[in-house]
């Protein structure tokens, strides 16, 4: 055994894990159906108006705003139509004095035309139309380039991309646009125990878990997961895998990062690179490492599945984003009652899942290695190292998963 020679708090983990992370520079070239989530990386300027045309705001008719002077429902102003315009039609007719031309929500404005007159404000008999209402001019229309003017930067680079600014692509007729590219990670479990899912267990074995838990995270914050085969507890074997994983941007193994005889993969790292951290004052998760190899980060993260599990929300999802230059995650949180007393580890900041029930915190931690501690909850709080009791009925932050 090699027991762990000192710990480091969260924040310091934190501020490590900040200093070594690069954005990502590669960038790639996305149609518009596959933008939404991904990271600008060019500056989009308009090469035209948006709206290319003044239209109707409404459907009624176009008129010269002279025209309806004075109208009211006790004096109204009749005109002449001449033409219908739909929307997808230019008019065929100019609009002169005396006259006007129905229109529809969106359809081109007709030269001549400054105004429209909603239909509710008019009444008509067949060419004959009586307007109750006195329009001004540039009523309900709206202008050319009212939205997007030509030449205008409409989006910078950095910018995420949502359903509304791929909108904005898409007003400007693009059907493509150069993103940042998603990073690659590296997802190693390691262990003689662990077994792949649909396989016959062997006696002391295990299916793993990690691998598709981390997998999880790391597509929903951006990145592109890379799952690898099992390693086995050998250093020749733990030595080809971590070399197979450095094609990619990131690696995260789980597994091997305690303090056992056969935890090995920390020396192979250690050989080929550094270790910059090993062991967080944190439950579940103290066998944290993180380290680095020819530039690359690794992320080393507990075996039992809680333990990866939550220490891949609360250390690798932000660096992740970072890396992806995707914005900080926003979590929801709620505050209620603790349903019942919980101790904590002393000199250890704890994440704690709760279930909600009943307008309260209910305990949901059961142990490290059990993967329903977190199945089973709906959030988590958290007891800083210098508290070890939190009573029941104290009012608590719980962060939603």
């Amino acid at each position: 055994m090699r027991p762990f020679k000192e710990t480091i708090s969260l924040d310091e983990a934190r501020a490590i894990i900040d200093r070594a992370i690069v954005p990502i520079a590669r960038v790639e070239r996305v149609s518009l159906e596959h933008a939404s989530g991904r990271v600008l990386a060019e500056t989009i300027t308009s090469s035209a108006d948006v709206p290319p045309f003044a239209r109707a705001a409404m459907d009624g008719y176009a008129v010269r705003a002279e025209d309806t002077a004075g109208a009211s429902r006790a004096t109204p102003r009749t005109l002449r139509c001449i033409e219908k315009v739909f929307t997808g039609q230019l008019a065929v007719q100019a609009v002169g004095p005396g006259q006007c031309i129905e229109i529809a929500t969106g359809a081109p404005m007709p030269p001549g035309a400054d105004a429209v007159v909603m239909v509710e404000e008019t009444a008509s008999d067949e060419d004959a139309v009586r307007i109750f209402a006195q329009a001004t001019r540039s009523q309900n229309i709206g202008r050319q380039g009212a939205d997007i003017q030509k030449g205008q930067a409409v989006l910078d680079p950095g910018t995420p991309l949502n359903a509304s600014r791929v909108g904005a692509l898409a007003a400007l007729g693009l059907t493509d646009v150069s993103v940042f590219a998603k990073p690659r990670v590296a997802i190693l479990s390691t262990g003689n125990e662990i077994v792949e899912p649909g396989q016959p267990l062997a006696p002391g074995q295990i299916y793993d878990i990690n691998r598709f838990t981390i997998s999880a995270v790391v597509a929903e914050h951006g990145g592109v997961p890379v799952p690898y085969r099992i390693a086995s507890d050998t250093i020749e074997d733990l030595s080809r895998s971590v070399d197979a994983c450095l094609e990619q941007d990131i690696l995260v193994f789980s597994g091997g990062s305690s303090v056992g005889e056969r935890d090995l993969i920390l020396d192979v790292v250690t050989a080929k690179g550094e270790m910059l951290f090993h062991g967080i004052a944190v439950k579940p998760g103290k066998p944290t490492a993180f380290g680095r190899i020819n530039g690359k980060l690794v992320f080393g993260m507990p075996g039992y599945p809680s333990s990866c599990l939550s220490n891949a929300y609360i250390l690798l999802v932000p660096a992740l984003r970072r890396m992806a230059r995707l914005p900080d995650q926003i979590i929801r949180s709620i505050t209620l009652p603790l349903a019942s007393r919980v101790t904590s580890a002393p000199g250890r900041h704890q994440f704690y899942t709760v279930r909600i029930e009943h307008g309260a915190a209910v305990p949901a931690f059961k142990a490290s290695g059990d993967i329903t501690s977190m199945s089973r909850a709906d959030g988590y709080i958290e007891i800083p190292a210098d508290v070890d009791v939190v009573e029941a009925g104290m009012r608590v932050e719980v962060k939603l998963f």
